[in-house]
């Protein structure tokens, strides 16, 4: 087709006068039709005509599927999609399609590396300015979603829901190999790899894999001599908060593993299983020369000895 109308700023055609002189606006800077609620400008009277909605609760466009309203056509267009599967958009690094141009243009940002929305504060990147507007919230002690059960704030929309699943107690993520179900998927994720053996996350030292990036982590201090859970008490330092916890049992006398046989308490669930070997008769490790059994390996040594 024939555009014999053109730019004389940057040599593009056009078919009629108008659309020359709506372009030429994006050269000049001109915004001849303005919102008289909040001032903004625009190039053309239909963009005007669509950004007015957003100052109503008005959603002329229905979907004839399921009755939704939507502000703008191309909203509609968008959401039909939903209903029809289409997706029209395809990513040419991979075989992914999506609904929206908008939606394809974010996911090529994978393969690009591209992170446009920068923290002004630390200098983190994101591939979404909603990310980028969620992350902000860590450099600030806000936490602007509040749960109505319990009052606990979070710092996003999305920890809160998750929390809320501990009120409902909702887990909708459900395993596709047993019947375990789960409250976020991450969890969910971490929980499959005990059908898939995966071991995703390996040592650098020792090549020891692990399911989740934090079990590599503490694994990772003990190639080193760093202890870094210190006991406010005594100040011994231990590798894991958990041997911390166990330690500081120590100080507040604390026993939260009791016998249901003798109400006996103990520290540590590993030694309430050994005592209660007393009570079932059960010998847990057996000399391998005489077949004499013990409740405790140590004790096994001991023993051994006498062999030898």
């Amino acid at each position: 087709m024939e555009k014999p109308w053109k730019c004389g700023d940057c040599g593009k055609g056009f078919i009629s006068p108008s659309q020359l002189e709506i372009h030429q606006r994006s050269h000049t800077g001109e915004r001849p039709f303005t919102c008289s609620v909040c001032g903004k400008g625009f190039t053309q009277l239909s963009s005007l005509q669509k950004h007015n909605l957003t100052h109503t609760n008005e959603r002329p466009f229905k979907c004839c599927d399921c009755g939704s309203g939507f502000k703008s056509s191309q909203d509609l267009v968008s959401h039909q999609r939903i209903h029809t599967e289409e997706r029209p958009f395809s990513c040419c690094h991979c075989t992914k399609k999506f609904r929206t141009s908008s939606n394809l243009q974010i996911h090529q940002r994978v393969h690009t590396g591209e992170r446009p929305f920068t923290c002004s504060v630390c200098g983190k990147g994101f591939t979404q300015s909603s990310s980028l507007k969620t992350h902000r919230v860590i450099h600030t002690n806000e936490r602007p979603f509040k749960c109505c059960d319990c009052g606990n704030g979070f710092k996003s929309s999305q920890k809160l829901i998750v929390h809320q699943r501990i009120h409902t107690e909702e887990r909708p993520f459900s395993c596709p190999h047993c019947s375990k179900r789960f409250r976020i998927s991450s969890a969910l994720l971490n929980h499959q790899r005990v059908h898939t053996r995966e071991r995703p996350f390996s040592c650098s030292v020792c090549a020891k894999g692990f399911t989740q990036l934090s079990s590599l982590r503490r694994h990772n201090i003990t190639h080193t001599q760093e202890r870094p859970f210190k006991c406010s008490d005594c100040g011994s330092g231990f590798k894991s908060s958990h041997e911390l916890i166990t330690h500081q049992r120590i100080h507040t006398g604390e026993r939260p593993f009791s016998c249901s046989d003798c109400g006996k308490g103990f520290a540590q669930s590993c030694n309430l299983r050994v005592h209660q070997q007393v009570h079932t008769g059960q010998r847990l490790v057996t000399c391998s020369v005489c077949g004499k059994g013990f409740t405790r390996s140590a004790n096994l040594v001991k023993h051994q000895r006498v062999h030898k």
